[in-house]
């Protein structure tokens, strides 16, 4: 590893993320997930330390963040039945103070959730895709699509591990009128659940929740190539550090003729080094095009980007010279973990370069 610059040495940062009371008080980063992050930023002169948060102890984690240069945040938009509120009211509160965060809840609000995906459907790693602003206005406008024969994703506006993400298509022949009691085929993302046949009207209770929660949902065409495997790409600020590749995911559908229960469980994701050859068109194509024109969007500048960050994709329809295609999934800002080892030393160097330019 490189060896620390004078300007980096006794920089005080923080490794945030979830745990109870006990967790608090036991933690060192040799029992913590990142105890490799811990180590690179050690190896280049930082001093860095734990700061598990819960709000019960909102207050504790505050002043110990007041002491800080920095900190990393891994804390997912719902834990532990708990949202973030709290939490990014402190994040906010530490950063005006001086104190750099990474991901700030303002990047989070803007890149960190499903809307995202309509947001930048044009920026040329979209697909068709929709939000739903109310129930009524989904159950106006889903039926249509459901008729032309369309199985269509819909996702909850924050959300993480597969929570609020449904796949539904008509069960009735293509073209035939959708009403109420007409039966679909709907499958939740959530681990361990299967795919069910059951009426257009109580496919629409289980999505009610969604829209008292967070008030929309977001639609996209499902992508047949999506048994091919998701690809995630581990961004430190704008480049790709490492790679991720899960072959079968939650979504995944049963053997043709067999029982929706037949369906593969999802396989882990493999991690990779930014230098894997297949993913290298995908890498330069997120890296050159993509993330600058989320920039621009946004008005985000490079080093407001997330120190890590990821965006999953799908393969999409492939090109007439047989190049693949790429549909943007999700991005994911919040909890990044785990990640390709080869992201470690990057987050660690990104970091230090950020406080060392803030003075």
């Amino acid at each position: 590893m490189t060896q620390a610059s004078t300007s980096d040495s006794n920089r005080k940062v923080a490794l945030l993320y979830p745990g109870n009371r006990e967790a608090r008080q036991n933690a060192t980063p040799e029992n913590s997930r990142f105890l490799k992050v811990f180590q690179a930023l050690d190896a280049l002169g930082a001093h860095a330390e734990p700061a598990v948060y819960h709000d019960d102890f909102r207050d504790e984690v505050r002043q110990q963040l007041l002491q800080k240069d920095g900190v990393l945040v891994w804390y997912n938009p719902s834990e532990g039945g708990r949202d973030r509120s709290g939490l990014d009211a402190l994040l906010r509160e530490v950063s005006a103070a001086g104190v750099f965060v990474s991901t700030h809840p303002d990047i989070i609000l803007k890149l960190g959730t499903k809307e995202v995906l309509y947001q930048t459907r044009d920026l040329g790693w979209g697909c068709d895709t929709q939000l739903h602003l109310s129930l009524d206005q989904l159950k106006r406008e889903l039926p249509a699509k459901l008729s032309a024969g369309e199985a269509r994703v819909l996702k909850q506006y924050r959300g993480s591990s597969g929570d609020g993400v449904w796949k539904v298509e008509s069960a009735a022949a293509q073209g035939a009128a959708i009403g109420d009691d007409t039966a679909v085929r709907a499958r939740h993302a959530k681990r361990g659940c299967i795919e069910e046949t059951i009426p257009l009207r109580e496919f629409f209770q289980r999505l009610e929740p969604y829209f008292a929660k967070d008030g929309k949902m977001i639609d996209q065409v499902y992508q047949p190539r999506l048994p091919e495997g998701m690809i995630r790409c581990y961004l430190v600020h704008g480049t790709v550090e490492g790679f991720g590749h899960q072959a079968i995911n939650a979504l995944h559908p049963a053997p043709a003729g067999a029982p929706p229960e037949a369906a593969p469980a999802p396989t882990p994701r493999l991690y990779h080094p930014p230098t894997l050859a297949p993913f290298q068109a995908l890498k330069r194509q997120l890296e050159q095009e993509w993330v600058p024109a989320l920039q621009r969007l946004f008005g985000i500048s490079r080093e407001q980007l997330p120190v890590l960050w990821d965006c999953d994709f799908m393969l999409g329809p492939k090109r007439e010279t047989g190049e693949d295609t790429y549909v943007l999934c999700e991005i994911n800002v919040s909890s990044v973990s785990p990640f390709p080892d080869s992201a470690v030393e990057p987050v660690a160097k990104a970091l230090l370069a950020r406080l060392t330019a803030r003075g």
